[in-house]
């Protein structure tokens, strides 16, 4: 209980206490279940978000939940590593331009693309918006701890490295044996069992979407950097996020 408490602490903004430290390696094991809670609070307001403005006005209002509800941390993350992956310039400049407060160009497009296309997949899914937004927050928080475990720190030191230092490899497999049964659990509420196949085939088709074009994403910000950092913690959050989004709504849509 206490390891959970600290991962709610680290990755949310909620008002609880942390009798665990953020840098206990245990924390990883509850990355699912948080982003479980993240989505369940997103869900309320969303849901009271449509029930008085309409569709449009609950995906707006979701995407912003999901942001206020992490102190917009990861979508930081997002901006400072597309500043520092696009600016093309050595790897000791892309750190620094990491650490940089500042946010320029291709951060800036990076935050307004993923926010918009986020409200675009969440009004794409229709009814299934709640199923898919749950989905989307429970593995986007394993991916950030794939990333953390499987690839090395790019700066020494740092919280991150501190917290990766932690954690090992039955953290990870804690958390996704965990990530894995929120996932399908999710996808059969409310379903009928005839059902049950086709919910249980997305899923599985759009989670294996997201690991494998983060595996990508983090192998080539590794090479880039050194290894990962916290900011790209924090965007490959927000762009599996993303993944899973679109590939559920895609496969709601043309599946009928």
């Amino acid at each position: 209980m206490h390891s959970l408490l600290g991962a709610l602490r680290f990755l949310t903004l909620l008002p609880v206490p942390a009798p665990s430290s953020a840098t206990d390696g245990r924390v990883v094991r509850w990355f699912p279940l948080v982003g479980m809670c993240v989505g369940g609070i997103s869900c309320a307001v969303g849901a009271a978000a449509g029930w008085l403005w309409g569709e449009s006005a609950r995906a707006i209002a979701v995407v912003l939940s999901l942001a206020i509800v992490t102190g917009g941390l990861h979508l930081d993350g997002l901006s400072d590593t597309f500043d520092a992956m696009l600016s093309w310039q050595p790897r000791e400049r892309k750190l620094e331009i990491m650490q940089d407060s500042r946010i320029g160009a291709m951060g800036t497009l990076a935050l307004v693309a993923v926010l918009a296309l986020k409200v675009v997949w969440v009004v794409a899914a229709g009814e299934q918006w709640w199923r898919n937004v749950l989905l989307a927050t429970v593995v986007s928080r394993w991916v950030m701890a794939y990333g953390l475990v499987m690839f090395p720190s790019a700066r020494p030191g740092g919280l991150g490295d501190t917290l990766r230092s932690a954690t090992g490899q039955r953290d990870l497999w804690i958390a996704a044996a965990q990530g894995a049964g929120l996932a399908f659990g999710v996808s059969l509420i409310a379903l009928p069992t005839e059902a049950f196949g086709i919910a249980l085939a997305r899923t599985g088709v759009a989670l294996a979407s997201a690991v494998l074009a983060l595996h990508l994403v983090f192998r080539q910000w590794s090479r880039a950097l050194g290894g990962l950092t916290g900011d790209t913690y924090g965007a490959g959050c927000e762009l599996a996020e993303g993944v899973m989004l679109a590939a559920l709504s895609a496969g709601q849509r043309l599946g009928g």
